[in-house]
């Protein structure tokens, strides 16, 4: 289960580098209003919204990182990291789903890999 937990837990946190970079870095181009259904408008309107929201995936990531970086040689710090960064992967997309229904898609794309890790993580312990 290690080896699973290693796996969901850094696919979980390079999707939430992607979302960042989407969000902080690209959150008004065509193409990043097309995946969020925004138009230019809402776009901009919401710009440093998302540029925050950008930056708090990015964090959980990071948590994710240093976690899997410190299971081998200080397992306890390691595994409360990966469970904390990942877990709150998994809650935050909880609450975009029960927040709007329609959200559904995006919930599962940034919760699926964080809740499995979280699962993985449990086993191992």
């Amino acid at each position: 289960m290690h080896i699973v937990t290693v796996v969901l837990a850094a696919v979980a946190a390079l999707i939430h580098v992607y979302i960042f970079v989407l969000e902080s870095l690209r959150w008004t181009e065509p193409a990043t209003r097309r995946i969020f259904g925004t138009s230019a408008e809402t776009a901009e309107t919401t710009r440093e919204l998302a540029y925050n929201q950008g930056f708090y995936n990015l964090f959980l990531a990071v948590v994710t990182v240093v976690g899997l970086v410190l299971w081998g040689p200080v397992p306890a710090a390691g595994i409360a990291l990966i469970l904390a960064g990942t877990g709150s992967m998994a809650a935050a997309a909880l609450v975009l789903v029960t927040r709007d229904s329609t959200k559904m898609r995006a919930a599962m794309i940034q919760g699926t890999a964080p809740a499995l890790a979280v699962v993985s993580a449990l086993l191992t312990l």
